[in-house]
Parts: structure tokens; sequence; C-alpha cells
């Protein structure tokens, strides 16, 4: 239900910033603004406001806008308003126009990060999960409790980790660059620290989904291997077992997390049979030994075991908060710091050292709009802010039909003295289009691939 108005709610904000951030600094430079429209085709709403000449639009088609503004090249100008002309401007105004759209929507991504970092938000703590073998994680020495302290590229300043998320986030850093990255961990019921390399450099391609994560070994956040919530006359309720019993062994195999009891389960079901297992827990300070019988069901096409009950205790959670100040310079850093991942992970695809299916388009986009809603405010906020940072730096690409081709248009005036031919604009304009309708198609494609995937 959250899907579609949070989708839109989303697209409708970010579209209005970067117009709106073309519009001021037209404003500003003493530029006329003819038409500031939300959306493109038929206008379904208009109106002005008192003494001003700019028409304000709703449009029939909400996927973009745009800004229109008096400028001799789409129509003849009377000679006692050429002042007010864009191309008359300046190289400086004009280039300042242009940039000041995208400049917006990072400045919209601080402004929300910062949002986020004021209001705070609770987070899984950076405890860890036991590894699946053959991860990096366990090849790393990694078994699960681990308290993570700090990480960060080898060789470089380690970082303190506050939460779950911030390892998240370094490793996937480390995986899309192709880095090295050291953690200094704490093991469970120890005060000792110790340091883990992970050799993400070792992965020929990132593609930022589960399979990376797996592929790491690091999946979740720390729970404990216990029993929530069953359902009725699945083979959880079917062999004894109770919300809140902890799993200690299965089959004399200690389980020392939920994320390796839910794996253990899953992968009992995958020959299509399951023979009786002997679970030890811990019911009321009490060990009690109970057989229990996965249940085999098909999932995703593939044969997985289930019990009928949800397994894992809620993580450890903090709460992540700053100051004023200090809320709006991680804010700017983390803005930063996304900004330039992008870019090497444009820059990647582009040489081929990446996989083309990082580009999502706008029905993932609307999927993940609904589930981040679904999460509450702080979620949401994040969920806006790597959008907007997207936006903003796509439009920042020295790609004709792009804010950034246009850029570059003028950076070729600067430097010869001489704006771009008409001849030249004209098939760099066409160039640019094919371009941008490819990665729309491919974006398309993903998405549909992501949501039709077996």
């Amino acid at each position: 239900m959250l899907t579609l108005p949070a989708f839109i709610l989303a697209i409708a904000l970010l579209i209005a910033v970067h117009e709106y951030g073309h519009y001021r600094m037209a404003l500003a430079c003493g530029v006329q603004v003819l038409r500031f429209s939300l959306g493109f085709g038929k206008p379904i709403y208009r109106w002005k406001i008192q003494n001003s000449d700019t028409e304000f639009v709703l449009a029939l088609f909400p996927l973009g806008g745009y800004v229109k503004m008096l400028d001799e090249r789409e129509a003849p100008v009377a000679a006692e308003l050429r002042h007010l002309a864009f191309n008359t401007q300046p190289l400086s105004r004009r280039a300042a126009i242009v940039a000041a759209g995208p400049l917006a929507n990072l400045g919209l991504a601080v402004l929300l990060y910062a949002c986020v970092n004021w209001l705070g938000v609770e987070l899984p703590a950076p405890v860890l999960s036991r590894p699946e073998s053959q991860t990096l994680a366990s090849q790393a020495g990694l078994i699960g409790g681990e308290r993570v302290l700090r990480a960060g590229f080898v060789g470089q300043a380690l970082l303190p980790v506050q939460s779950f998320e911030d390892l998240r986030w370094t490793l996937t850093r480390g995986s899309l660059q192709a880095e090295d990255i050291q953690l200094v961990v704490n093991p469970a019921n120890s005060k000792d620290e110790r340091d883990v390399i992970l050799r993400l450099s070792s992965f020929p391609q990132a593609e930022v989904d589960t399979h990376l994560f797996s592929r790491i070994g690091i999946l979740g956040p720390f729970s404990r291997p216990m029993i929530g919530q069953l359902l009725a006359d699945g083979a959880a309720e079917q062999a004894g077992l109770r919300d809140g019993d902890e799993v200690i062994r299965v089959n004399d195999q200690p389980m020392v997390d939920g994320q390796q009891l839910r794996q253990w389960i899953r992968q009992s079901g995958a020959k299509g049979s399951v023979t009786v297992q002997t679970w030890e827990i811990l019911r009321n300070d009490q060990i009690q030994h109970l057989s229990v019988t996965p249940q085999v069901v098909t999932e995703g096409g593939q044969l997985i075991g289930r019990i009928g009950a949800y397994v894992g205790a809620p993580p450890e959670m903090i709460l992540i908060r700053y100051g004023v100040l200090e809320g709006i310079g991680q804010a700017a850093v983390k803005t930063w710091e996304v900004s330039a991942l992008t870019l090497k992970m444009m820059g990647r695809m582009l040489i081929g050292e990446a996989s083309i299916k990082n580009i999502s388009g706008p029905l993932t986009i609307a999927e993940y709009a609904g589930k981040s809603a679904g999460l509450g405010l702080t979620q949401y906020l994040i969920f806006l802010a790597l959008i907007s940072v997207s936006l903003g730096v796509l439009n920042l690409l020295p790609l004709p039909i792009l804010d950034g081709g246009h850029l570059m248009y003028y950076l070729w005036e600067g430097v010869t003295g001489k704006p771009v031919s008409e001849a030249w604009m004209e098939r760099l304009q066409r160039g640019g289009m094919a371009v941008l309708m490819l990665m729309m198609l491919i974006a398309l494609f993903n998405d549909i691939s992501r949501l039709f995937a077996f």
C-alpha cells in the first residue's frame, strides 16, 4: 500500500528540488523564468505567484520537469528584454544556472542525512553472525559473536564502527573499489582485540546485493539462536518447541547464532527428505532434548527445510544520534562518500570492471521507496537522500542532454572562446539521447529481471 505514494512523493520532491535549484539561480543571475514545470506533457494545473512573471505548472507525466527561461534561441526576444535572456548572460552565470539543479539535489541529500542524524535512528549493533564455511569471513578466522570496533581500507586509518550499517557501508565500498578491508574485532566473551583482513580485492566483479554479502560471509547482525512465534501445525509446534526456547545444539553441532540455525534448517531440506534431528534447547534454565523434523518446501525453484517458526532473537540495537553541528558535518561527509562511490561505480561499469546489473530503474526505486517507508521515517529519509545523491551525480555526468553535458559545452566555450556550433550541438544531443535511452532500457531490464527472478 505504501509503495505508490512513497514513490510519487520521492520523485516529486527530488524533481521539485532539482528544478528549484535552476529556478532560484536563474532569478539570482537576472534571467527571466517563463515556466516552472513539474512533469512533462499536458498541463493539468497552472498558477502564478503575485509579482512574478513565472507560470508554475503541474503536468501529466510526473517523471521529470523543466525550467523554461527567456532565450533567443527558442523564440524572438524584444530588444528591451535581451538583458533578461539566458543566452545573453556571461558564461559564468549560464554555468551557475545549469549546475544549480544537481547541486540542489546534493544539498538536499546533506539536509536529509542531517535530519536523520538529529532525529536519531536505532540500528543493529556491529556484532557478527556466524559465517558460512568457504566465505571470506570464515577464511579470515571469524566464528560469530565478534563485535567490530574499527574498520577501514588496509593501510589507511581505521574509523570507529558504531552500527552494523556502518560495517555494511565499509564492506560495500571495499567491494566496489576492490580494496581489502581491515577489521578490529572484540571476540565474544573476551576483552582482547584482534585484527582481521577481508580480501575483497579477490572479487573480480562486485554487484551489491545479498549474494555479495553471502560471498563475504557477513549477512546480518548477531542474534541469539532462539525460537520465536510458532505457526499452527508447523514442524516446530509438532516437535514441542515453544516461543523463547534457545537452541544450544542440533545433532551435536553447536548453534552460535540465529543465522547459523536458519541456514542449518534451510539446508536440511536440500535433498528432498529430512531425517529426525535431535535439538538440545534451553528452556526456563533447564536443558531439554527434542526430536525435530523440518518440513521440505520449494522456494525459488529450490528445496529447503522449514520448521514453521520465527528463528533468531532480535539483534542488539543501539541509538545513533548527533548534535546540530556534528550532524551536519557527518551528513556532508556521507553525501561526499556516496557521491564519490557512485562515480567510481559508474567508471568501473564503463570499463567493464563492474556489472551493469547494478543499474536500477523506476520499478526498483518504487519497491525500495515502499519498503523504506514501511520501516519508518528515518529509513525513508535515508532512501530519499541516497536517491537525491544519485540524481545529482547522474545529472553532472558530461553526457549531452544532461546538465553535465551543457557544462561540458561551457567548458569548451571557456577554453576556445567560442560556443559549440549548432551542427555539433545537434549531433551531440542525438548521441546523448541514444546513450540515455540505452541506460534507461538496461535499468528497466534489470528491474524486470529482479522482479521475475526465480
